[in-house]
């Protein structure tokens, strides 16, 4: 499929003035196509050629101006226009197109639990024209004026309200002006609830076979969609732009969830069959905060070409936690963010495929898809808390505003957004932007403590980045990946304003800390800070960016970092333990500090630790990362065993059933780092672990996954379960069991399932993905670390950019951690004919293989002891 440059982009949008679309789907026709019929009315501006875009199963026919057009003109999915004259103009195609299971497009899902089929569109970036024929960029914004004909009994979901018009046909009201990627479909026999909001009206909806469970947090989530909707008309003077808010949760969704104007899709795994923690519940409210923050940043206002997208991004981030902590119960997301979200941004950042949060050289569709990671949403998000936190919130959102009324139902820039918060302040906020948006990397902070005669002073070493981005070179370009490998040193750094926590031993308990206090600096970019001296001991810990306001790693000094191994628990805030929690992660991360050490912390603290996401965030990093990766073989055993006793020890403290959801984590993780399968199968047998909780849908299959790769299951459990549970998390489950057998036929029936066919959808090829590849069969599946390079750049090429990240994502030999696995990748990114989705895949892949190899290696050396 042709991508499009920003150049074409750039000329069509001066050419044309698109009015309206007059869309008519009927998904009535069977299950491998629909009928698609648009109706285009434009002005073009001066007499040139152009096109439209389309990926038809069939073209049938195409009239401009009443002038049939050759269909056989059609070149991959462009219809050439040519020779158009200045003024009004009509274009007409009728089409049949196909469905999807991979989540792009009109993506047709039938559920196993009671064979109802739903279907919905995901438009976003460029594929709108596999539903319907249209000018694909975002800022040639128009009018959707829908049209949809759906079996009897189904219920038609769109941008606008929709009103069944009979015999099956549904009329959806007219758009404000809105961009193609934005348009939204959603139909099948949904189970709906309905309100009403100030006005509003609000809809949640679920396949029916989720109904109860829709049911059992549906005031839940209305809440929180009420709360943070009246937040944001308290923060924004633009009202609401759009006629209803529903909410729909689909099947086999690829990202979290997508903020259609007026009808925002999610992922169905937000509808909890199985029990869930708290913090599990915080992220479903953060992503409805989050995806209603872009009805107006990204909806009302447009980014003008995709190397803005990290601003909507960035911005609903941000907002979706602040709102969330502003309006909701839950008050402490930003200590989830430190720990999850901001972890994704700091390791992207860190890669060869590193881009600064505001891209200058994105010149095309596919290269812009590649910035969708941890920098566009968490480093971008960290910046605009930077930002807050220098500019004041007062001022912010005066420019936000003022942004808004500029540009509501239009497209603007980052010069745009720039200016608008300019005009609201003193501060220089271009300067700001060229430091932190333009740039790429991570800062690395030091402090250096001094104490001599009663006094004791502090200064801060802060050193840019070991890389920064050159100029793109032709020579070094990959599929529109500019920046790869054109890596360049820099000591350049950026400006911070952080606070310093002061932390004294507790007199009368020495495992607690207590805040002496806290000071506000702003750092330069010269290098160096050196605050002044002050009376009195040294504090026991200084803790660089305590709140965790700017984006950076932290280092302690000697005697600090002493008191974090022996206290950390003892600090008294949740964010001050996350920012020390991820202090402690970089420096494995750089081979600074042995991944034992890190162990050792979380054995000693998190008996101690209270709040959910710091315990499931530092258990992640400890098993998927330090025991699975970065220890050798050898040392793996010994982790295990450790994770496993803390864990025991965490289900013990919560015997009484005072924290369900520390509970919670615990039997997880305690299932997922299992070496010897008596526990868990007793577990699995009699349904229930002792003391609770009972064994639902999600832990049942979470133990017969690890008894799989422990060997000590078998094809018929796995039927049984899922004869017990045949719903499509069961199909999933059983998928992942499967391929997780130490047999040599499940794993070919596996590979051969992901590769040599393309029956699986999304969400069956992930799971079986998940399960095939495991640290405790590295022999077994050996053969298969070559065999990826070659069938993943293959399945790329054929089923599109989502299966090939899910390729690169989940086919990885991720546990394969030794230099003839990285001989192997690096072979491929020289000499295969990659799909840009796969290359950026196999770039961070490696990068993040290397990183374990240096991991191991500075353990091993003998400086290390």
């Amino acid at each position: 499929m042709s991508v499009l440059t920003r150049d074409e982009a750039q000329t069509r949008a001066r050419l044309l003035d698109v009015h309206r679309y007059t869309i008519e789907l009927d998904l009535t026709t069977g299950e491998d196509t629909f009928d698609s019929r648009t109706v285009i009315r434009f002005t073009a501006r001066a007499e040139a050629d152009t096109f439209v875009e389309l990926k038809p199963a069939e073209l049938r026919s195409v009239t401009l101006d009443g002038h049939p057009l050759d269909p056989e003109q059609l070149v991959e999915n462009r219809l050439p226009l040519p020779a158009l004259t200045p003024g009004e103009h009509e274009l007409r195609v009728d089409a049949s197109m196909r469905y999807s299971r991979t989540g792009e497009g009109m993506h047709r899902f039938t559920d196993p639990t009671d064979g109802e089929t739903y279907l919905y569109t995901q438009l976003f970036l460029d594929d709108v024209q596999r539903v319907f024929a249209a000018f694909d960029q975002p800022d040639l914004k128009a009018v959707f004026d829908l049209t949809v004909t759906a079996p009897e009994g189904w219920t038609v979901l769109a941008n606008g309200i929709t009103e069944h018009l009979g015999e099956g046909r549904w009329q959806a009201a007219p758009t404000p002006l809105i961009s193609t990627y934005l348009v939204a479909v959603a139909a099948g026999p949904w189970h709906s609830i309905r309100t009403e909001h100030r006005g509003l009206p609000f809809g949640i909806h679920c396949r029916r076979s989720l109904a109860p469970h829709l049911d059992a947090d549906a005031e839940e989530i209305l809440d929180i969609t009420r709360q943070c909707y009246d937040r944001y008309h308290e923060k924004f003077k633009e009202p609401y732009p759009f006629d209803s808010y529903d909410q729909a949760f689909v099947p086999e969704f690829n990202a979290g969830a997508m903020e259609n104007p007026g009808l925002v899709t999610f992922r169905d795994e937000f509808v909890y069959r199985s029990a869930v923690t708290d913090t599990e519940r915080q992220t479903r409210g953060m992503v409805i905060a989050h995806e209603m923050a872009h009805m107006w940043f990204g909806d009302l206002v447009t980014l003008q070409w995709w190397d803005d997208i990290w601003l909507n991004e960035s911005f609903a981030e941000y907002m979706g936690y602040q709102t969330l902590t502003e309006a909701t119960r839950f008050t402490d997301t930003w200590t989830d963010f430190g720990v999850v979200r901001k972890a994704w941004g700091y390791d992207a950042d860190q890669r060869p495929s590193t881009h600064p949060v505001a891209p200058e050289n994105v010149d095309d569709t596919a290269s812009a898809l590649l910035n969708f990671d941890g920098i566009s949403y968490a480093k971008g998000a960290s910046a605009l808390r930077q930002l807050v936190a220098w500019l004041g919130e007062k001022d912010f959102l005066a420019g936000i505003n003022t942004h808004f009324a500029r540009h509501k139902f239009a497209n603007a820039t980052l010069a745009d957004f720039l200016d608008s918060l300019a005009s609201g302040t003193e501060r220089d906020v271009h300067a700001w932007a060229d430091a932190w948006l333009r740039t790429t990397g991570v800062d690395t902070l030091t402090p250096e403590v001094r104490a001599e005669d009663g006094h004791w002073s502090l200064a801060i070493q802060h050193e840019g980045s070991p890389g920064a981005l050159s100029g793109p070179d032709p020579s070094l370009d990959h599929d529109g990946l500019t920046h790869l490998n054109t890596l360049v040193p820099s000591g350049a750094t950026r400006p911070h304003r952080i606070t310093i926590g002061l932390y004294d031993h507790d007199l009368h308990d020495a495992s607690r800390l207590t805040l002496r206090g806290r000071i506000e600096e702003d750092l330069s970019t010269t290098g160096g800070n050196s605050l002044r001296a002050t009376s009195g001991p040294r504090p026991a810990l200084v803790l660089l960016n305590d709140g965790d306001y700017t984006y950076a790693k932290i280092r302690f000094d000697a005697e600090s970092l002493e008191t974090v191994r022996t206290s950390l628990s003892g600090l008294p805030e949740p964010l001050t333990r996350a920012v020390a929690w991820n202090a402690l992660r970089d420096a494995v991360r750089d081979g600074e500090l042995p991944a034992a050490t890190y162990l050792d912390a979380a054995r000693a603290h998190l008996p101690h630790e209270t709040d959910l996401a710091l315990v499931q965030g530092v258990l992640a990093f400890a098993s998927a990362q330090v025991t699975d990766r970065y220890l050798t073989p050898e040392a793996r055993p010994a982790a295990l065993a450790t994770l496993t006793d803390l864990c025991r020890d965490l289900i013990r403290r919560t015997e009484d059933g005072s924290n369900p959801g520390l509970r919670l984590i615990a039997v997880r993780h305690f299932i997922d780092v299992a070496a010897h399968p008596d526990t868990i199968a007793a577990w699995l047998a009699e349904g229930t672990v002792p003391g609770g909780p009972e064994l639902d849908p999600e832990l049942r299959w979470r133990v017969l996954a690890r008894l799989a790769v422990l060997g000590a299951t078998e094809e018929t459990a796995i039927a049984a379960e899922l004869a017990r549970d045949p719903s499509a998390t069961g199909q999933e489950g059983a998928a992942r069991c499967r391929a997780a057998l130490p047999d040599p036929e499940a794993k070919r029936t596996a590979w051969d399932a992901m590769f040599t066919t393309d029956d699986l959808s999304n969400y069956l090829f992930t799971a079986t993905a998940q399960g095939f590849w495991q640290p405790e069969q590295a022999d077994l599946v050996r053969e298969y670390v070559p065999r990826f390079y070659e069938d993943a750049v293959t399945l790329a090429a054929r089923r599109g950019p989502a299966m090939a990240d899910a390729a690169g994502r989940w086919t990885f030999p991720t546990y394969a951690v030794d230099p003839e696995n990285l001989r192997l990748g690096e072979e491929c990114l020289r000499d295969a004919d990659l799909t840009p989705s796969l290359r950026r895949k196999l770039v961070d892949q490696l990068d993040d293989l290397e990183r374990a190899l240096r991991v191991r290696g500075a353990q091993s050396s003998p400086s290390d002891g």
